[in-house]
């Protein structure tokens, strides 16, 4: 499971409407009957109409300043073993969202009207999407990029010839673009990985747009980076504040097993996530401290998350082998973090 929570903007700049995002969200229902396309749903409604999504979304701002976000986009992106596990994936990610931005709720350290949050005061709407594209920071297109380049070239070269600029032959031309496709080391169903791709397997997901005001349009309710969860001093108290990104990650992952009885490997946590980010030692002495059939698994988990290494064998120095194994696992995390791959 991984979740991202960003404000949404062009650049530097906040949107000030919700239209355009609105809109991307609703490009899988391109060509759909009505009866097969996802709609939008919030707490308590389904099948909510994109113009009332847009207009409840851009009325929603009193009070907020050009330079602060109207809203903030959440995705919920199950791994594919979470999803296998999923009977209905619409239905089950659909009642897991509605529980989850409970615990959204559950993360502000304020009250409204003396209360704290609850998810009753949230204004948000989610959409669920079953299918995800590669993106130009995915491993598999980095490194495919100089069969990408030299296929953009030659394609370039055919278009010269056509027009009497560049001298060779449009077929011959063809068949290096062709011999360089296959030669890509990232192949899908035959074909060259590259940006735009519909990537292959169970790819259901949630896309929430969450208002950055309550639903009475009278509090701020921020999960951004300057609104971390923290301590002040208030009348001689100390008293938290801000939004628990911690607490809710956690939540997040607690609830999903709960919901629907899945058994989550320890490379898969949100909390072993952070130990190898600040005690890679402890990390692998973990694994290595598995079951051999777990610790197995658990190297298969990472190499699905794009990670590339191996289940060691016995090791004549176990101390150097698990340095070569952690040095993988980093340099592999690292990655997958920056091609959204996981969740920090």
């Amino acid at each position: 499971m991984y979740i991202t929570i960003t404000p949404q903007k062009t650049g530097s700049n906040y949107l000030q409407s919700a239209s355009d995002f609105v809109a991307y969200l609703e490009k899988e229902n391109e060509g759909l009957e009505e009866a097969a396309q996802e709609t939008f749903f919030n707490q308590e409604a389904d099948a909510i109409a994109a113009e009332k999504v847009i207009q409840e979304i851009d009325t929603n701002t009193a009070k907020l300043k050009k330079t602060e976000a109207r809203f903030y986009s959440l995705t919920i992106n199950p791994s594919q073993r979470e999803q296998a596990i999923l009977q209905n994936p619409s239905t089950d990610l659909k009642a897991y969202t509605r529980e989850l931005m409970k615990e959204y709720a559950k993360s502000f350290h304020r009250e409204i009207d003396g209360r704290p949050v609850n998810a009753k005061d949230l204004k948000y709407f989610a959409k669920i999407e079953h299918s995800r594209t590669y993106k130009g920071t995915d491993k598999a297109v980095r490194e495919n990029q100089s069969y990408i380049a030299k296929v953009a070239k030659l394609e370039n070269d055919i278009r010269k010839i056509e027009r009497g600029e560049l001298a060779g032959s449009v077929k011959a031309t063809q068949r290096e673009i062709e011999r360089t496709r296959k030669a890509a080391p990232h192949q899908q169903n035959g074909r060259m990985v590259e940006t735009g791709m519909p990537k292959a397997g169970a790819q259901t997901h949630v896309h929430v747009i969450m208002s950055r005001k309550d639903q009475s349009n009278r509090y701020s309710l921020s999960p951004g980076s300057k609104y971390k969860a923290s301590e002040v001093e208030f009348n001689g108290k100390k008293v938290k504040r801000g939004f628990d990104r911690d607490r809710f990650f956690q939540k997040a992952e607690q609830q999903f097993d709960k919901q629907f009885g899945y058994k989550r490997h320890y490379v898969e946590q949100y909390q072993a996530r952070k130990t190898l980010l600040k005690n890679p030692d402890a990390y692998v002495k973990k694994l290595w401290q598995m079951a051999p059939s777990q610790r197995k698994l658990g190297f298969q988990i990472l190499r699905e998350a794009g990670i590339k290494t191996s289940v060691p064998t016995v090791p004549v120095n176990q101390a150097q082998l698990a340095a070569k194994v952690l040095k993988q696992i980093k340099k592999g995390v690292s990655r997958a973090i920056r091609s959204g791959s996981i969740e920090i």
